[in-house]
């Protein structure tokens, strides 16, 4: 049996490794909160926000993030991709994702605002019409990814090889071109 929690507010709570376990939570904010410890398993998240909340190194392997927000949260090495995959929605501001993998995954659309995002995992997802609005990526990994029309504009410190990315009609800075020289071994200036 599922626990539903709908428009609730949640502050300042630190959870345990199974405490969400078997619950839905929609319209939902959730503040200051700590999710380290959690072992998720059959939770939902639909129209969600999460504001200054960590999740570092938690477990969401049977997660479902149906439209969820995360503004200024830690995320590090937290492997989105085993989660559940049917309106897998997520958006990101401000927040730290270093480590963090989203592979294989379909994130079409998804934003990702003035995050960390290094040594993220992009390998082998469907990142088009995703934009990176001034996000550090540095050896994140592209590798076999779908990129056509993402936004890489006001980003940096990327190293993405166009012969092994689909990166039709994506958008680069010119001033972080060599990001996509790297592998030639030329001088830029």
């Amino acid at each position: 049996m599922t626990d539903y929690f709908l428009d609730k507010e949640y502050k300042d709570i630190t959870y345990n490794r199974d405490d969400l376990n078997f619950k839905d939570f929609e319209c939902c904010t959730f503040s200051n909160c700590n999710f380290s410890a959690c072992t998720f398993l059959a939770v939902t998240f639909i129209d969600c926000i999460f504001n200054n909340c960590t999740f570092s190194e938690a477990k969401i392997n049977y997660v479902a993030f149906r439209t969820a927000t995360f503004n200024d949260c830690e995320i590090k090495d937290v492997n989105f991709a085993m989660c559940d995959k049917l309106i897998f929605e997520v958006n990101f501001n401000n927040c730290v994702l270093d480590f963090s993998k989203f592979y294989t995954l379909k994130i079409k659309g998804t934003s990702f605002t003035d995050c960390s995002l290094v040594a993220v995992d992009f390998m082998a997802s469907d990142i088009t019409n995703v934009v990176f609005d001034n996000c550090d990526l540095y050896r994140a990994e592209f590798d076999k990814a779908i990129a056509n029309k993402a936004d890489f504009k006001t980003s940096y410190n990327y190293t993405i090889d166009p012969s092994r990315v689909k990166l039709k009609k994506a958008i680069f800075a010119l001033k972080e071109v060599k990001g996509l020289l790297f592998k030639h071994d030329i001088i830029v200036n």
